[in-house]
């Protein structure tokens, strides 16, 4: 489709010619936004729908920047404190994307000259792909002034933009190694398609878009036949294993696991759209609209079907087990024929009407599951894993504890969870974790750490209803429950989402009240990773004792309590007068100092920040 009302040949040279600050990065990502509004087609349609999505989403981020008059002033000025050469980076970089997304947009079968045309074209998409993921890496977030839901929107592209960049491979020799001059000195601005020519936007965007986009790229494509494009490859694979695009998330153009529907309709992955949600937006990532609430509502119906897709094509399969054979890490392979064969028996008893035999056989699975990582492969292979998330709803106790246990052990293997998270196990192992016995309360906890691994995993944990009760188990449960509940909570914080919900659950008093009794270790941790959340900051701030406490620690605790103590000071005393007199007055400076002297690297940096802050507000 033709695009109108985009920059012409000279304001793009402007754009790379312009002092790089927020205004010339937020013009580029909104030519980009109209870009993919006026919509997509042609051969390289789900290439130019992936990266305009993703480029867009960067919009609120360069709104942000370019508001922050400290931003503004440190452009002009030159400031270290503000490398330019990052911003540089991010700027060719979407000016590389949207010349791409022009040359590329439309363009069919019919339009390109050659196979090796075709294969170029995927190429730049790939370096592009590979160009904005590393200038995205290399930006100096902790010096702007971004807020957390913004950074975690940005965390998004990124995430996205790796996952890309490892399904299509990465190109050899990019030019981001190279000299930016050199990138700046290809450009070939003369070649920009005039979009105000509907003709020309769309033939002659072909042939002089792709030159043009090989200067900017500055790689060397002239035997595209030998570069390896995995893309490519994807692209001539059967049409049998191509995912429809109905089983995609909008979001994140990969098949959805645990798709669910908002108020507009529109389907998503849960993980995805939570962590949009999370991120403050209360909008339809597709349409838009105004979503008139936000509960995220399952499609069943849409979840056996991607299930179906599944079996038939087989998506998911260990790789472990082929014809009988166990493959060993170190490539050789053990007949398990008779061993799968007991296994798939013994699978097949859980379906029994008789509780009595039920029991026997999820406590053999149970014991078999902490065996070794064999069983747990074969398990898996024997469809295990959908019946014991089914068992976790017995009315039986005993069953209960089994099924949670024998999960929690088959999680062990790493792929298994993926297995685990396809029968949409979580809703009931959280379930577990609130009215389960103790010990299956203590597990099902365990199974949450487990299962967060993942980073999306931690996002449909979090919002899930487990971290309300995991902070309850941190408080009210057995010596190894709490641990259990406090490494599952430290995982899920990681996400910033998920810190907003253990605040609201009352983790940071529980947390405070650990900082005096034998979990000092695990509630330093958590807090040291809560700390960066305002909401978790201020009600630490607001319990005036806590910089008693973490003042003795300075002196007192183990090296790595020591670090996380001074990471929470940092942040609970940075701009806070009335904090920073009261340290000074507990002597801090000089642990502090012995600190910045001796302690890690981590440790060092945050005491020496400490130590000035300290200086500075006596001056004053």
């Amino acid at each position: 489709m033709p695009i109108r009302n985009l920059a012409s040949a000279p304001e793009m040279a402007g754009e790379v010619t312009t002092l790089v600050n927020g205004a010339v990065l937020l013009r580029l990502v909104r030519d980009v936004s109209r870009i993919s509004a006026a919509g997509f087609s042609g051969f390289f349609k789900r290439e130019c729908t992936e990266l305009g999505r993703r480029v867009s989403l960067l919009a609120h981020f360069l709104e942000e920047i370019e508001d922050s008059e400290r931003i503004r002033h440190n452009c002009r000025m030159g400031s270290s404190s503000f490398p330019n050469s990052g911003f540089a980076d991010l700027n060719l970089a979407l000016l590389v994307a949207k010349r791409l997304l022009f040359a590329a947009n439309g363009s069919d079968n019919s339009e390109l000259s050659c196979d090796d045309a075709t294969k170029k074209i995927l190429f730049q998409f790939q370096c592009v792909t590979w160009k904005l993921e590393k200038a995205l890496d290399n930006l100096p977030y902790d010096d702007l002034n971004i807020s957390e839901e913004v950074l975690e929107e940005v965390e998004l592209v990124r995430l996205q933009l790796r996952r890309a960049g490892d399904r299509h491979g990465r190109p050899l020799n990019s030019s981001l190694s190279q000299p930016l001059e050199k990138e700046i000195e290809g450009l070939h601005l003369d070649n920009v398609v005039n979009t105000g020519d509907e003709a020309s936007a769309k033939m002659d965007g072909v042939g002089e878009g792709i030159e043009a986009v090989d200067h900017i790229l500055n790689e060397d494509v002239s035997n595209p036949v030998s570069v390896p494009c995995k893309a490519l490859e994807e692209s001539k694979k059967p049409e049998s294993v191509s995912v429809p695009d109905d089983l995609r998330c909008p979001i994140s153009l990969e098949l959805m696991r645990d798709p669910v529907v908002v108020a507009t309709g529109q389907t998503y992955e849960r993980c995805y759209i939570q962590k949009w949600l999370d991120c403050g937006n209360t909008t339809c990532p597709k349409t838009r609209q105004k979503l008139q609430n936000l509960s995220l509502t399952p499609n069943y119906a849409l979840r056996s079907l991607i299930s179906q897709w599944h079996v038939k094509h087989e998506a998911v399969k260990l790789a472990s087990v082929v014809n009988g054979r166990l493959k060993r890490s170190d490539g050789s392979f053990r007949d398990v024929k008779g061993d799968m064969a007991a296994i798939e028996a013994l699978v097949c008893r859980l379906a029994s009407q008789c509780v009595k035999e039920i029991r026997a056989a999820v406590a053999e699975i149970r014991s078999l599951s902490k065996r070794s990582t064999d069983n747990r492969i074969l398990l898996a292979a024997a469809g295990a894993i959908p019946i014991l998330v089914n068992l976790l709803a017995s009315d039986d106790g005993e069953v209960q504890d089994n099924a949670v246990t024998s999960i929690l052990n088959l999680s062990i293997y790493k792929e298994n969870i993926e297995l685990i998270m396809l029968a949409s196990a979580v809703p009931s192992v959280v379930q577990v974790l609130r009215e389960g016995s103790v010990e299956a309360k203590e597990n099902a906890a365990a199974t949450l750490f487990s299962l967060s691994v993942a980073d999306e995993n931690k996002i449909i944990i979090g919002a899930s209803g487990a971290i309300p009760a995991l902070v309850e188990l941190l408080q009210n449960g057995t010596s190894r429950g709490k641990k259990d509940a406090a490494t599952a909570l430290f995982n899920l914080c990681i996400y910033q989402g998920n810190k907003g919900r253990a605040v609201t659950a009352g983790i940071v008093p529980v947390l405070i009240k650990m900082l005096t009794d034998s979990m000092v270790d695990e509630a330093l941790t958590i807090l040291s990773v809560l700390v960066s959340h305002h909401e978790a900051k201020a009600a630490l701030v607001a319990a005036g004792a806590t910089i008693h406490v973490l003042t003795d620690l300075l002196g007192t605790g183990l090296p790595h309590c020591r670090e996380n103590a001074v990471v929470i000071l940092v942040s609970i005393c940075r701009r806070n007068s009335v904090n920073l007199a009261c340290l000074s007055r507990l002597g801090a400076a000089r642990a502090l100092a012995e600190l910045a002297e001796s302690g890690s690297e981590r440790a060092k940096r945050k005491a020496a920040a400490l130590l000035e802050q300290l200086r500075s507000s006596q001056e004053v």
